[in-house]
């Protein structure tokens, strides 16, 4: 479902920060204490941000900022860290014979 827009991504190359400027629709209300995470639909989908909702008695209001977030996983990374895993086996496999 759909609660809202990404409008503007900045990045702060001092900090290697980015900051994401979100417009919720008004209808739709998160604790204070929700994070966000990049995620995907579908092996190559598009990206998007999920919200994953708190439990505190405060809801996020215009001008908040949420810092508990997670990055989108990376595919090809994954990829290479099976095949990475895989070759250590083979190679452990292989050495004792």
């Amino acid at each position: 479902m759909v609660v809202g827009r990404v409008e503007n991504i900045t990045f702060d190359d001092k900090t290697f920060q980015a900051t994401v400027h979100m417009a919720m629709e008004k209808r739709y209300a998160f604790p204070k204490d929700s994070s966000l995470k990049i995620l995907t639909s579908g092996l190559l989908g598009d990206q998007y941000v999920g919200i994953e909702a708190g439990a505190d008695d405060v809801n996020l209001a215009d001008g908040d900022r949420i810092t508990a977030t997670q990055s989108a996983v990376v595919l090809e990374n994954l990829i290479g860290q099976f095949l990475y895993s895989k070759a250590e086996e083979g190679g452990a496999d292989g050495a004792g014979k």
